[in-house]
């Protein structure tokens, strides 16, 4: 990895892992759309490169960018974030262990450990991971994993890093972050003690919509070896194309973040003064119950915010469908506004279970648009 830990996170995204071409000086690292690779006589590998499933240079880059984003020393791509969430509790866990999620996580994320993991042998305990002893309580003899979500998805709720790497610590377990909703550049969970982070690089690294991909960091040697293995054995990993445009995007993150955090704050704030509107989900609320915790481990609050608005499920559609500008569509983090019912959509997998969410709940990812136009359209969608 390129030594890059004292530079700024804006200078580490835009050249961390990406020196000019050696051959051409080309200054963006080259799309290398190539499946194999010429050896020099048998095992003469340059640069150690013969297959790319198993390595590729542009994808190589990526990867070194964003353990430098995280200040880990090792960072895995993959074709998804559930490919990456998939190697990480593959590699962690084993038949008749046990690990600890958020009773608020991620749908697809549920969907794997209780569809997947669980007739496999792995048990799990849903927690309120902002409640640090009631994850310690949770703890067993068995348990191997706890699986971190702060913020989560889509409840917003804010877990301790710190404190829990702590319960992890004692537990001889290991701290998993899924750092989606915040980026590497509002909040580094290594720093705080994680042993792991997972991002779906299809959101907020991405930023575009246009790619889909994921990502695992460490600074462990042996888990990154298991990645490795797992990466490589699988063969979950993101075409160079796919690489190529999350390092291009990579090179804007600080500044959209920015600019996400700044729209989300407005949105926040109007949401709060209209009377339809139940509760507003943003732990950059000072009354948000996470905002302190919050305020402590990231930069700033992000551009995720969820609200329950009043009437229940059907007036919850309706404010879905009547939007102009922010599209009503899954997944987050473009430089778009999107706008989804959690309950029929990206958690859909999660009803009839301890996670399922409110059926009045709107999530929505706040873009890069005229912040005046978001709020008057969210305004015009529930008047």
């Amino acid at each position: 990895m390129t030594d890059s830990g004292h530079q700024g996170f804006a200078t580490r995204a835009i050249h961390a892992g990406q020196e000019p071409d050696p051959t051409t000086g080309a200054v963006i690292p080259p799309i290398y759309a190539t499946s194999t690779y010429a050896q020099d006589g048998v095992g003469g590998l340059r640069q150690g490169f013969e297959y790319s499933r198993t390595g590729n240079p542009t994808r190589r880059a990526l990867e070194e960018c964003l353990a430098a984003l995280e200040g880990g020393r090792h960072g895995r791509a993959f074709a998804s974030g559930m490919a990456a969430t998939d190697t990480a509790l593959r590699a962690l866990l084993r038949p008749g262990d046990h690990l600890i999620i958020p009773n608020d996580a991620y749908g697809g994320s549920f969907r794997l450990i209780d569809k997947v993991l669980r007739p496999w042998g792995v048990e799990h305990t849903p927690v309120a991971l902002s409640d640090v002893d009631a994850v310690r309580a949770a703890v067993r003899p068995n348990t191997k994993v706890i699986w971190v979500e702060t913020p989560t998805n889509p409840l917003l709720n804010i877990a301790d890093i710190a404190a829990l790497s702590q319960v992890a610590r004692s537990a001889g377990a290991r701290l998993v972050v899924d750092n989606t909703f915040a980026s590497p550049y509002l909040q580094n969970p290594l720093e705080l003690g994680a042993d792991v982070v997972m991002h779906s690089t299809t959101k907020y690294i991405g930023g575009h919509s246009d790619l889909v991909g994921g990502a695992l960091i460490t600074s462990d040697d042996e888990l990154d070896a298991q990645f490795g293995f797992l990466q490589n054995g699988s063969g979950g990993v993101p075409s160079a194309f796919d690489a190529w445009l999350t390092l291009r995007s990579l090179k804007t993150l600080e500044v959209r973040m920015e600019k996400h955090s700044d729209n989300a704050e407005r949105v926040a704030e109007a949401l709060t003064r209209h009377p339809r509107v139940a509760s507003v989900l943003y732990p950059g609320l000072p009354e948000h119950p996470g905002h302190e915790v919050a305020a402590k481990q990231m930069r700033r609050f992000g551009g995720m915010i969820s609200f329950v608005v009043e009437g229940g499920e059907e007036a919850a559609l309706e404010v879905c469908s009547r939007t102009r500008l922010f599209t009503l569509a899954e997944s987050l983090g473009g430089v778009e506004s999107l706008i989804e019912h959690p309950g029929r959509m990206t958690h859909a997998s999660v009803a009839g279970t301890l996670l399922e969410v409110p059926a009045a709940l709107i999530r929505i990812s706040v873009g890069l648009e005229s912040a005046d136009d978001l709020v008057a359209d969210l305004l015009s969608a529930l008047s």
